[in-house]
């Protein structure tokens, strides 16, 4: 297992994604400095608007499902009001612990230049750990932390859609047959307008966004106020007394009780975009307020009338409101759902940039903003899953079953993650950080254990698709890691190679070769065999090697590092953040700037195009072996990945054997 910040070849032939140089921890920005905190450094209207519609799109819509699917767990009869009270007080506190105080609170401080989420975590883990173990210990904690994110990628779609237009057998029950064709219907139609971007769409995202708080908020409201007797809810003993009186069946509900804090994880995910601040004061004064109104509003319904437990969330509308209120909640679990995709692709794409991941197409919807992406194989993959989760499942109560393992799971490897980063970054005991993140920790683990209870009813599905990717990524990097250990071993020193140039008799053509190279120090093996076969070099070499970042972005005046080796020879180093994808050419005509005559009209890229074949003594078992044979046949070629133009490039086959 390689770090994350490590050295890979990952990303193409003949590209490095090596480690940045080392960082003093001591010298890491104090909480609340970088630059995703001073992206927005007012929190106006416009960022609020874009924090509701990118960030809480899923939690938001949980009360759909959360409660319905926690009462249903205690049994055939009626709930009484003290046990409603007890699962009210569960959900409560359960935002106050896992939402507002680990993450709003404590997480959301540990960003990485202003980047969140489970990867750059990791990253800022391995940065400020001790010794090569922990370091590999914190980058597979990272890889399992990505993994079942897109567990949870892959069935929010399914059951937030599935939730919104079971609304119509509340308001239609002549349509119940036409529920789960809709669903299709709109997954399908999701999916299908990736291409386009989230720009246009992203627009109305906020709005309708706010529209559904404030929906849901007031609908809660009003039963509230017909019934403020489930206010004692707030009360912390109620979820005591709920656990104490109903023991294993008070364990089991928590399995769906950590349903409303689906989401949680992309506060953090989302800093990056808009900075911490706005996040956390949409959080304190619009989303955590309207949350809880709403689900006290579905508990005082219940306790008003217990039938009404089948449907809480759409009974408390009025009759006549309730198929405008599945309309509102339909565009809000696409919403939700696009957040999602959204979030799948960018990780997608770090783990393609910190080398878990063969090449993808990476294609940008936006000329101006570097993060909106669209991942075709991505997208292909989660549709097909969501898909087949719809159609196996066939409804959001059975599928909230398969739900809520994968989130308690990322939460897990959240606290590991953040235990070392608030010890070693932020300058907090062990005893402060173990006790702190420790505690939470074990929080997050009984959620874990509730959840594994529902495996065989389908919590299997984001377990398996946790241990498919785990076992994909960590084959991936440790295949890569044989090859270049290959490279190493065969290729000739550059030193070597530049020192006997000038006495060889080697013809000089016009023009400039690039060629991309794994190993600065060492001949790329592409400059070998067209040396060998065509017996000629041109005039002038570039050696170019990609460096891949433990940060989000590389710094706009480290990005390049020119190095001459001798005449019309210069080593190049392009630097990339794991946020951002390589663009080799544009990258090259910055050398101009740096006194190196470049002519892109009369450069010739040299890349490799890699066989690989089992060694004498093979370093892989047979079975990793042919999964990496089979990744390596259908990554994307490295002249598409960094956006090479075709018609420059020649390609020389290298045969590795490993």
């Amino acid at each position: 297992m390689s770090d994350l910040s490590g050295p890979s070849g990952a990303t193409a032939a003949g590209v490095s994604l090596a480690t940045r140089p080392g960082l003093d921890p001591d010298a890491e920005p104090a909480p609340g400095s970088g630059h995703g905190q001073t992206r927005f450094r007012t929190v106006g209207a416009a960022s609020l608007l874009g924090v509701l519609g990118v960030v809480y799109g899923d939690i938001g819509t949980s009360p759909l499902y959360a409660v319905k699917s926690t009462i249903q767990i205690l049994s055939a009869r009626d709930p009484s009001p003290w046990e409603i009270l007890g699962i009210e007080s569960l959900i409560f506190w359960s935002l106050i612990l896992v939402v507002t105080v680990k993450y709003v609170t404590l997480v959301m401080r540990a960003d990485n230049n202003g980047e969140g989420g489970i990867l750059s975590l990791a990253a800022l883990a391995q940065r400020v750990s001790p010794g090569k173990r922990l370091r590999r210990i914190m980058a597979l904690v990272g890889v399992i932390g990505a993994c079942l994110f897109f567990g949870d990628g892959t069935i929010t779609p399914a059951i937030s859609v599935l939730s919104a237009v079971e609304g119509l057998e509340v308001a239609l029950p002549q349509a119940t047959e036409f529920v789960l064709p809709i669903a299709v219907v709109v997954i399908v139609a999701l999916f299908a307008l990736q291409w386009r971007g989230t720009g246009s769409v992203g627009r109305i995202f906020g709005p309708v966004m706010l529209l559904w708080f404030l929906a849901i908020g007031l609908l809660g409201l009003v039963e509230t106020v017909r019934a403020p007797y489930v206010l004692q809810a707030l009360l912390p003993h109620h979820a005591v007394l709920f656990i104490l009186h109903h023991g294993w069946i008070a364990f089991i509900a928590l399995g769906a009780v950590v349903l409303s804090v689906t989401g949680a994880e992309a506060l953090y995910a989302d800093m990056g975009h808009f900075g911490r601040k706005p996040i956390r004061v949409a959080w304190l004064f619009c989303v955590l307020p309207c949350l809880m109104l709403n689900y006290l509003g579905q508990g005082a319904l219940i306790i008003a009338d217990p039938r009404a437990a089948q449907n809480p969330f759409y009974l408390l509308a009025p009759p006549a409101l309730r198929l405008p209120l599945v309309v509102l909640a339909t565009m809000a679990s696409v919403i939700a759902s696009q957040a999602m995709i959204t979030g799948a692709f960018s990780i997608a794409r770090q783990t393609i940039q910190l080398g878990y991941f063969p090449r993808m197409r990476v294609l940008h919807t936006n000329a101006d903003e570097e993060g909106q992406i669209y991942v075709p194989q991505i997208n292909r993959a989660l549709m097909v899953g969501v898909l087949l989760l719809v159609l196996a499942f066939r409804s959001s109560d059975n599928l909230a079953a398969a739900y809520g393992i994968a989130v308690t799971g990322t939460f897990m490897c959240t606290c590991i993650l953040a235990t070392v980063v608030f010890r070693r970054v932020y300058g907090w005991s062990r005893f402060a950080a173990v006790g702190v993140f420790g505690g939470f920790f074990l929080i997050d683990t009984v959620f874990f254990a509730a959840n594994a209870l529902k495996i065989p009813q389908g919590g299997w599905v984001p377990v398996l698709l946790g241990i498919v990717l785990t076992t994909l990524m960590t084959t991936w990097k440790n295949g890569r890691g044989l090859v270049l250990a290959r490279w190493r071993q065969d290729s000739m020193p550059l030193a070597s190679f530049l020192a006997r140039l000038p006495q060889s008799r080697t013809l000089r053509v016009p023009g400039i070769a690039i060629f991309l190279t794994a190993n600065a120090e060492y001949v790329p093996a592409c400059l070998l065999h067209n040396l060998k076969h065509n017996k000629v070099l041109h005039e002038r070499l570039l050696f170019v090697t990609l460096q891949n970042l433990d940060q989000p972005e590389a710094d706009p005046d480290g990005r390049m590092m020119v190095e001459e080796l001798g005449p019309g020879i210069h080593r190049v180093t392009l630097r990339y953040g794991f946020m951002e994808s390589p663009n080799v050419p544009r990258a090259l005509d910055g050398l101009k700037a740096q006194g190196v005559q470049f002519d892109a009209m009369q450069a010739s890229y040299f890349v490799n195009r890699e066989v690989f074949v089992r060694a004498t003594i093979p370093k892989m078992p047979l079975w990793r072996m042919s999964l990496f044979l089979v990744m390596a046949r259908n990554a994307v070629p490295a002249i598409e990945f960094f956006r090479i133009p075709s018609d420059r490039v020649v390609e020389l086959g290298v045969r590795v054997a490993i």
